[in-house]
């Protein structure tokens, strides 16, 4: 009972956390308004900015920021013993990653929808601006180049997800412009396109007999069975293909979504997507509930294994692995706090509120959710492995030697296959134990894993675009004053259109140019083998992997940069941020530590330190990115004291309630800029 327990015990954490601290942060922190008028209202193109109902937009939001981390940094960081990784994800997503998410969607409503790195230039100065951009700029470029290899690898271990993830896309079209044409309501596409996708994972790709288990007639039995054998072909054709074919298919489906309206694509499919996969951790928290009550799948004439944590509550040392701290912060990022999703905050979902009071279930909400996601990942790999995985010769293990058996060390656990398969299998324990089939049970969480990949890169590619039009544009304004950028009449900023020219940053300053760029070097980046491979097209599209381990502390910085920009806009107006500073100052001393471990001391893996390794690559850029981060906080330390109660420049309307309370502010351009 001790998983269920705990299980049960976070749910209520989170929802106690939403419905106290979150609101208190949206009533008297924030001042969330519903008389404010959104962007996506007062600058609606049908396009970028749509105004959107809340579900909708939770679902992209959620599906977006979740991804494949907070799935792949608990199921690695629970070498250290499970209970420092839970109460990492506990506190850390109700006190830093919900706070974080929530503030970067409220700056950005209240700053036109841009991203977090445009508004730095005004709330600091602008060499903030286009040093945040570069930081961000960098960030997506990994994530864009590595997570067609992570969506590729999945499809490859698990064939039968292949099938239900490409068929969302047709399914979302059609939702898209049922929803937007003919204005009808939510619940009757939700269920179909459900309905669709679960017959999709079940019918799928079966090579077991369902139509005739199920009594039904021969001949509809046998189409079923035609349909799953021509599924169970196509999936296993392309299973097949080299990494770089499905990273190219990728990117040039990243590329479409990217540049379409919103709603015809990215916010039905994520939408959708939100559907299948908050239902699927419904089924597991079922699945975990039947386990801890009746015990799992029958094994063997052993009958149900008991459900039991099978993990150490702490190891400090595990074999082959780093430090616990800081690397814990950094490996567990999604689950808990993430600058990634900063840029989904104020790239996308800021772009799709319809109402301000909407940004607190979406922005705290939806990282608390996450949260309660990597919470089930960690008890997926430490208890339910334990009810029964494959061993050497077909053997079936149980409880601490099937955990053994996926962590015996930290360089043969730590790898995307092996820590994906440990969640997978772990949560499949769960399904099977309500009397799923192993097949649907393995293709259901292949799914989950999957989908989430895949709503993460099409997003991700749409905010390179937002980052690359901003810091192109950053770069041309540069020598220009604010009043030559801002346009007279209603007091809102608006760039003037750039018109496309000799100057190549003109063109990346447009939609298609920005887009076709990221694109194109994310691809580039992934054409490489991994470091110390030959080239062939069989090792092609790894490349990401080259700059991967610069990501985790990269991201983490990005937070602390985040919560920067968040306290500025705070103590410009007068309002309390006392409750950002630790949880500022501990996201950019631990990555930062972390990343200075890896050049100098040692880096997780086989080999040494990026420096005594001579991985100049690596060296190279994590220097840089700590020189421009170390630069950015210096300039944001000098202008602290100067700037509480002095406005930056306005480009949008603020709230009543803060006007208000700010009416003895001063109003003008930032000091220092």
């Amino acid at each position: 009972m001790q998983t269920l327990l705990i299980a049960l015990g976070a749910g209520v954490a989170f929802l106690v956390a939403y419905f106290t601290y979150g609101r208190w942060l949206g009533s008297k922190i924030f001042r969330l308004s519903a008389d404010y008028v959104c962007p996506s209202h007062r600058l609606r193109d049908d396009a970028d900015y749509v105004p959107t109902s809340k579900p909708v937009v939770f679902g992209h939001h959620f599906t977006s920021i979740a991804g494949t981390g907070p799935i792949v940094g608990p199921a690695i960081a629970v070498m250290w013993g499970w209970v420092p990784a839970l109460i990492w994800v506990l506190l850390g997503s109700i006190f830093i990653g919900a706070v974080h998410d929530f503030g970067a969607l409220v700056v950005s409503i209240r700053n036109n929808g841009q991203t977090v790195g445009d508004i730095a230039g005004r709330l600091i100065n602008r060499r903030a601006r286009i040093l945040f951009l570069l930081i961000l700029f960098m960030a997506l470029t990994i994530v864009l180049a590595i997570f067609g290899l992570v969506i590729a690898a999945v499809f490859r271990q698990f064939p039968a997800s292949i099938f239900p993830c490409l068929v969302q896309i047709p399914i979302a079209v059609g939702i898209g412009v049922w929803l937007h044409r003919r204005g009808a309501k939510l619940a009757v596409p939700s269920l179909v396109a459900l309905g669709l996708m679960y017959l999709a994972v079940i019918f799928g790709d079966q090579n077991t007999p369902v139509a005739a288990m199920a009594g039904l007639p021969e001949w509809l039995a046998g189409g079923i069975g035609w349909i799953e054998e021509t599924l169970h072909r196509f999936n296993t054709s392309l299973a097949a293909w080299p990494i770089i074919v499905w990273v190219a298919v990728l990117l040039i489906y990243s590329y479409v979504a990217s540049v379409l309206p919103v709603w015809i694509l990215l916010q039905p499919r994520d939408y959708i997507n939100s559907l299948q996969l908050i239902s699927a951790l419904g089924l597991i928290v079922v699945g975990l509930a039947v386990a801890a009550v009746a015990g799992g799948a029958p094994v063997g004439d052993l009958g149900r294994p008991e459900l039991a944590i099978a993990a150490p509550a702490i190891d400090f040392n595990p074999t082959d692995a780093p430090l616990m701290i800081p690397f814990l912060f950094v490996t567990i990022a999604c689950g808990a706090i993430s600058g990634f999703h900063c840029l989904v905050s104020s790239g996308t979902s800021s772009k799709q509120i319809n109402r301000e009071p909407d940004a607190r279930f979406v922005g705290y909400g939806g990282m608390l959710t996450e949260g309660f996601l990597a919470t089930l990942v960690i008890l997926a790999c430490v208890a339910g492995l334990g009810l029964g995985v494959a061993g050497e010769g077909g053997a079936t293990l149980l409880g601490r030697e099937a955990f053994q058996a996926r962590y015996g060390s930290w360089n043969a656990s730590q790898g995307l296959a092996s820590t994906v398969a440990a969640f997978v299998d772990g949560s499949a324990n769960f399904l099977r134990a309500m009397g799923l089939p192993t097949g649907v049970s393995v293709a259901l969480m292949g799914v989950l894993v999957a989908s989430f990949a895949g709503t993460t890169l099409d997003t991700a590619c749409r905010l390179q675009r937002y980052v690359v039009q901003e810091l192109a544009a950053a770069l041309l304004s540069l020598g220009r004053r604010d009043d030559e950028e801002a346009r007279a009449g209603d007091g809102l900023f608006q760039r003037k259109p750039i018109g496309l020219s000799g100057n190549p940053l003109t063109w990346l300053a447009n939609k298609h140019g920005a887009t076709i760029f990221a694109v194109v070097l994310a691809g580039a980046l992934a054409a490489f083998p991994k470091s110390g491979d030959a080239w062939s097209w069989q090792s092609a599209g790894q490349g990401g992997l080259i700059l991967w381990p610069l990501f985790g502390a990269t991201n983490q910085l990005l937070g602390g940069l985040s919560f920067l920009v968040i306290a500025f806009y705070l103590r410009r107006r007068g309002l309390p941020n006392w409750f950002l500073i630790a949880p500022l100052v501990f996201m950019l001393i631990l990555p930062a530590w972390a990343m200075l471990w890896q050049i100098f001391i040692d880096a997780p893996g086989p080999g040494g330190s990026w420096l005594a390794d001579r991985q100049w690559i690596l060296l190279g850029i994590g220097l840089v990115t700590i020189v421009l981060e170390g630069w950015l906080v210096v300039e944001a330390a000098l202008l602290w004291p100067r700037i509480r109660g002095v406005m930056e420049q306005l480009i949008a309307p603020e709230p009543i309630s803060l006007s208000r309370s700010n009416a003895a502010a001063r109003m003008g351009s930032a000091v220092g800029s």
